[in-house]
């Protein structure tokens, strides 16, 4: 099989974080970023650099050391797409490239540029007795040292490369005499260049002495490439920042405030031009690229001034969108026997595809843009080290031997502990796999979460609403015997005995459930397995509540009826938030869609058929949802203007009822105008949040065919309806920051 054209490669590939490694190789092989022979090599692991082969790179061999290989996705640049590979140790560097590429892509990707591919020579002369003259001899001789130094290397000169220009520099010593310094400039094509450039300065040292009545001592390449520079620019629409609870303008100003104190301060620029050669190393390296002698070349770069700089500038244009622009030295190769001579290396290039070294230069310019947007946006807003926290756990739980079943649960654990060490982590795998055992031996009780399709608030002050299942939110099991009441919650890193005078929290749940059921007194191990997060307006907690009763019912063969649960699960539901609808527990006991509705005395459920089910995807702010603070901020505007807000409520009943109607008729365009009207009242009734609006901004955007926010307000969730676009509407939520959760409902 033949390579795509360029055209046709994609660096979009959704969830491919989410694919195991066997996948992610199928997935480069379709879109043609992978032969079929690479393929083979990446999946058998033998691509790496092989000790025969190593023992000859370098002395006393004693073995061969790996890193990650990963790919930077999203990335457009001058309007064609790449996949960047990127050897890095680092967490966060990956992601954060990637994500950065999705934003910049929105508002057209990156455009870059380099300048030839020039490497400077140098040949010191010293003793020279008339150094000024001896300079300028040089200069006159020009062509003379151009003409040596090509026919020393006639192929590059073929190529279009070979040696240029000269130029030739008198420095001044304290209490020395002064040397002379001739520079050659080589341009060397697609090679790095270094053995050319020197052999060069060998062959014209003899020239040099002779024109110069000096001795030449040193004659070797200058790292301080700047004449082979690379610049990379981006605009970001300050739409396309909002997110994580900031404006796009907030965001915007924190990044253009956190570069400005780069440009005059060489203790920030030193961390702000590290963040850039992050991303900048991890493709030298990826590409058989000297990394240090690139890294040497910025910083020294960075200080030409005097005063050590950002290589990077971020600013806001007239417009009001976020523009980066980066300038810095950037000599590559893409051809040479050092590069050839590891599978690995050859296989990037072939996945990266830039057909030249100054293509390569322009695209790790852009990439070295990215990294650093990516670092200022995290420093602007919740802060760098919330992404590096979950990172640094997935680490953690890896260098523990978490097995890949608990994987997730030990990294969620670790955080929430506080104690992301290895040994914590395998304290927690350890009791995670001692339950495991007779876990699943037992049948496990569930119950569902709920998500409020329409009807927030307005419910309260008598309209109806509709609530649909999230199945499978809760799991639980219940082992008899023991020392007392022990509760497990892995997930959330909770494992502790409840005491009868416990009246706060999950232990006041417990406590309710027990005496219900009367079983207080009764020696028992409840494992609790929660599939959705807690205060997220997503009915956490009545479905805990639902899954212990259950599994303690099964545990001691009570015989509970469904609604014997509903009722014990609505007190604890009053314990949890004082005046519950009711929706929550109802919905975790029968697992129905219902309309509800109440006169303030009596609920009424009502249930609702769905003759087609209904893909919806429900996006995560992270976020709590202070349910009580916003049901009492729209009691006291409605007390203060009640005919105004019936009003609204009045609206909302309508559309409620309205969407009913769609959803038995399975009119999912209707019923997705229903919902985007239904958040307009909800906004205006001051619920929604900017991290809210950044979601349903990303829904919307990619195919949606409604979003609102769903629940309380004040943050916690939203939900999307998107019957042909699920997953892609999903993978643009993660890639915003957020969590996304796929449900369909019915049918």
């Amino acid at each position: 099989m033949a390579s795509k054209s360029a055209t046709e490669r994609s660096s979009r590939i959704p969830n491919f974080f989410r694919l195991s490694v066997a996948e992610r190789i199928d997935a480069l092989r379709q879109r043609g970023l992978l032969s079929a022979g690479d393929k083979r090599l990446l999946a058998s692991g033998e691509h790496g650099l092989s000790l025969p082969v190593a023992d000859k790179m370098i002395e006393n061999v004693i073995g061969v050391f790996g890193l990650p290989l990963g790919l930077g996705l999203n990335f457009l640049i001058n309007g064609r797409d790449y996949a960047v590979p990127l050897v890095v140790e680092e967490p966060s560097i990956v992601a954060g490239l990637s994500g950065s590429a999705r934003v910049a892509r929105l508002g057209g990707g990156f455009a870059a540029e380099s300048t030839d591919p020039v490497l400077i020579g140098q040949v010191q002369v010293v003793g020279a007795p008339d150094p000024e003259a001896a300079r300028q001899r040089l200069i006159d001789e020009r062509e003379a040292i151009l003409a040596l130094a090509n026919s020393l290397h006639p192929k590059m000169v073929a190529r279009g490369g070979g040696a240029t220009d000269v130029e030739a520099f008198v420095h001044q010593q304290t209490g020395d005499a002064p040397m002379v310094v001739l520079h050659l400039l080589v341009d060397t094509r697609d090679a790095m260049g270094a053995n050319l450039v020197n052999t060069m300065c060998e062959g014209v040292a003899s020239l040099v002495e002779t024109l110069t009545d000096g001795k030449v001592f040193l004659r070797i390449l200058s790292n301080l490439t700047d004449r082979a520079l690379a610049r990379a620019s981006v605009r970001i629409p300050a739409a396309n920042l909002e997110g994580k609870g900031y404006t796009g303008e907030q965001v915007r100003d924190g990044v253009v405030l956190a570069s400005d104190l780069a440009q005059i301060d060489p203790y920030r620029a030193t961390t702000h031009n590290k963040g850039i050669m992050n991303g900048v190393d991890a493709v030298a390296i990826a590409t058989g690229n000297d990394w240090r002698a690139i890294e040497a070349a910025a910083h020294a770069y960075a200080a030409r001034s005097g005063l050590y700089k950002a290589l990077s500038r971020w600013r806001s244009d007239e417009a009001g969108d976020l523009v980066g622009e980066i300038e810095m030295p950037m000599k590559v190769g893409t051809r040479g026997a050092s590069l050839e001579s590891n599978p690995s290396v050859r296989i990037n290039h072939q996945i990266l595809g830039a057909s030249s070294a100054t293509e390569l230069a322009g695209v790790m310019a852009a990439v070295g843009l990215a990294q650093n947007f990516a670092a200022l946006r995290a420093l602007s807003t919740a802060g760098i080290q919330q992404g590096h926290m979950t990172l640094h756990a997935r680490s953690v739980a890896s260098t523990a031997g978490a097995p890949e079943a608990v994987f997730d649960q030990v990294v969620d654990a670790l955080i929430e502990s506080g104690e992301i060490k290895v040994w914590k982590a395998k304290e927690i795998v350890r009791n995670l796999m001692r339950r495991a055992t007779t876990a699943d031996q037992v049948q496990r009780s569930s119950a569902c979460g709920k998500v409020i399709l329409l009807g927030e608030h307005a419910v309260v002050y008598g309209r109806p609403a509709i609530a649909l299942p999230v199945p499978l939110a809760v799991e639980a099991h219940v082992r008899k015997g023991g020392d007392g009441v022990q509760l497990v919650i892995p997930r959330w890193g909770l494992e502790q005995r409840v005491a009868p005078d416990q009246r706060q929290g999950v232990s006041a749940t417990l406590n309710i459930i027990l005496e219900a059921l009367d079983v207080v007194g009764q020696p028992m191990l409840i494992e609790v397995m929660p599939h959705l997060p807690r205060a997220m307006g997503l009915g956490a907690s009545a479905a805990l509540a639902v899954a212990v009763i259950r599994a303690i019912g099964d545990a001691f063969e009570l015989g509970l009826t469904d609604d014997f649960v509903n009722q014990v699960a609505f007190e604890c539901e009053k314990t949890a938030h004082g005046t519950p609808s009711g929706i929550d527990n109802t919905v975790a006991t029968y697992g129905s869609s219902v309309q509800y509705q109440t006169d303030g005395k009596t609920p009424r459920f009502k249930a609702l058929r769905l003759p087609e089910a209904l893909p919806l995807v429900i996006g995560m702010t992270g976020e709590e949802s202070l349910t009580a603070k916003t049901v009492a901020g729209v009691r006291a505007a409605w007390t203060e203007y009640p005919e105004r807000y019936e009003a609204i409520f009045d609206q909302i009943a309508d559309l409620t009822l309205a969407g009913a109607d769609a959803i038995a008729s399975a009119r999912f365009s209707e019923l997705g105008q229903v919902m985007n009207l239904c958040h307009g009242y909800l906004n205006a009734l001051q619920l929604s949040t900017p991290a809210l609006e950044a979601l349903i901004h990303v829904a919307r955007d990619h195919g949606a065919w409604g979003a609102k926010l769903t629940g309380g307000g004040g943050g916690g969730s939203m939900v999307a309806l998107c019957p042909d676009n699920q997953e892609q509407v999903a993978e643009a939520m993660r890639m915003a920051g957020f969590k996304a959760l796929p449900v369909t409902v019915g049918g």
